[in-house]
């Protein structure tokens, strides 16, 4: 049994409750029970509230005690809370009445009075106890922050998350919620007088347990599972001209860093969303100005070096290998042992001209969501590059495919091959040598291979991991796949696919 951990903070007012909830609130989820204990009055409602309005990310949300209603549930943008208060409980049987036996596990549930269904209460939870302490204030308590089970390492990393922010000096900061994204990671903007950066909570965490060559699929696909890559690479690029953020502070050991804040202003605009030509031209322009240099494989990282892994063909293999796993038998069509044997041997022969073409950085998620557009800066620092943790070696098409066959909007054919064009452009008046329809076969394989991942992947994201609104990017996926059967070098898998593999839904 995993013994208890502890925290005690002073609370001198109501910021000081919203800055410890908005900290906890960037290292819980789904699943997660948050038990607040204490007096009347002592403050369990207002801890509560400032966690949903921070998780709502808007500080005026009404959010009523659930005194009478017992429970009130919100819809919020990262995940569903349930807000329960059991003052007016007289049997731990009336639980099931209002939800709460079995607790449920798609929602974070928050639990005012506890105390009054003890045997009811999980043991892997967290449990903020909340006193007055008049000699500081009308308006201050203490909280005794404690985890049991495996909220014992939440709550440890909750502490190592404060020290950290006071150590930088933000521990007073306003904290504002940001959108996450399919990854574990979790982003607050830190507000302290008029500077505004940005803090990341990157846990350490493999994706998936080890399947793959008694690897987890993020170690096999050479995916960050820590913040390391994350320092390493973003040093790198800044050497290289690149706007990447710069990183005030960080904490490797806990995989905590205060960031540079680029904005919001995107490559996009329109709804349904759509390419700004100009600025897609300078992300375009980067990259053919990046794949032009002679860069390192290591990179220094806190005075030691950071080795960038190699995108090698067992990693290109498990990655379209989600396919198959993942997306065909969603569409009623897996593979027999046969079929399945076809594929990767197709596979493994196409992947050669890519794995023996020069190889350069490929940052792997370089498309609308991670580029920010920084419109008071020139030429290709315009372009502010923001994940890139997951960056390996390996062909210089497939970054490029990133970019102009956008997973999550649609690139028309014929600003796709607009962009193409301006790449070898590039590309060639720095370098007499480039081929282009050498180029043009690489580009074709190398989307073949993103895409068929990307029919896996959001398969995945939905079926495993609760996140069913990646399907709707599948149709897209699957007219770039296409695109890119459509040349010569891929006759025959595009045969195979027409065979084997239906579209999908929708």
């Amino acid at each position: 049994m995993t013994e208890p951990t502890k925290l005690s903070v002073a609370l001198h007012n109501e910021t000081a409750t919203a800055q410890l909830m908005a900290d906890l609130a960037l290292l819980v989820g789904p699943g997660d029970v948050i038990t607040l204990t204490g007096d009347l009055g002592a403050g369990k409602t207002a801890a509560a509230r400032a966690l949903i309005r921070y998780l709502a990310g808007d500080e005026e949300l009404e959010v009523p005690s659930p005194t009478f209603t017992l429970v009130q549930g919100y819809e919020l943008p990262p995940f569903p809370v349930l807000h329960a208060d059991l003052y007016r409980v007289e049997d731990e049987s009336e639980l099931e009445e209002i939800g709460l036996s079995p607790l449920p596990d798609a929602m974070l549930v928050l639990i005012e009075w506890p105390e009054r269904a003890p045997s009811a209460m999980p043991q892997d939870r967290i449990d903020i106890a909340l006193t007055h302490r008049p000699a500081l204030g009308s308006n201050a308590r203490a909280a005794d922050v404690t985890g049991y089970g495996k909220g014992a390492a939440q709550v440890a990393r909750l502490k190592a998350l404060r020290e950290f922010l006071a150590a930088s000096g933000y521990i007073d900061a306003t904290r504002r919620r940001m959108a996450g994204d399919a990854s574990t990671r979790s982003y607050a903007r830190l507000l302290r007088n008029d500077e505004i950066v940005i803090l990341m909570n990157f846990p350490q965490r493999p994706d998936g347990a080890a399947l793959y060559n008694g690897k987890s699929y993020s170690a096999a696909v050479h995916l960050a599972e820590n913040v390391r890559p994350f320092v390493a690479i973003d040093e790198g690029l800044r050497a290289q001209g690149i706007s990447a953020p710069a990183i005030h502070h960080f904490d490797l050991e806990h995989g905590f860093l205060i960031s540079e804040d680029f904005g919001s202003e995107g490559v996009i605009e329109g709804d349904p969303p759509r390419p700004i030509a100009e600025r897609y031209e300078a992300a375009t322009e980067l990259l053919a100005a990046l794949h032009g240099k002679t860069l390192p494989e290591t990179l220094p990282l806190d005075g030691q070096t950071y080795a960038i892994p190699v995108f090698d063909i067992e990693a290109m293999l498990i990655e379209i290998g989600l396919m198959p796993e993942w997306y065909l038998p969603d569409r009623n069509a897996p593979l027999a042992d046969e079929k399945r044997a076809e594929f990767f041997a197709m596979w493994r022969e196409l992947l050669k001209k890519p794995l023996a073409a020069p190889r350069t950085w490929i940052i792997r998620d370089y498309h609308s969501p991670n580029l920010i557009w920084l419109g008071n800066r020139t030429g290709i620092e315009r372009v502010g590059v923001i994940d890139f943790q997951d960056a390996v070696l390996g062909p210089q098409s497939y970054d490029v495919v990133s970019l102009l066959q956008d997973a999550r909007i649609d690139v028309p054919e014929s600003l796709e091959l607009t962009l193409l064009s301006r790449y070898i452009k590039a590309r060639r008046a720095g370098d007499a040598g480039f081929d282009p329809a050498g180029f043009a076969e690489l580009y074709a394989i190398m989307s073949a291979q993103r895409n068929t991942r990307l029919l896996g992947t959001f398969a995945r994201l939905n079926r495993r991991d609760g996140k069913p609104h990646y399907l709707r990017h599948q149709p897209r996926i699957w007219t770039y796949l296409q695109r890119s059967l459509a040349h010569p070098a891929l006759g025959s898998l595009r045969d195979w696919y027409l065979a084997n593999v239906p579209p999908p839904q929708g």
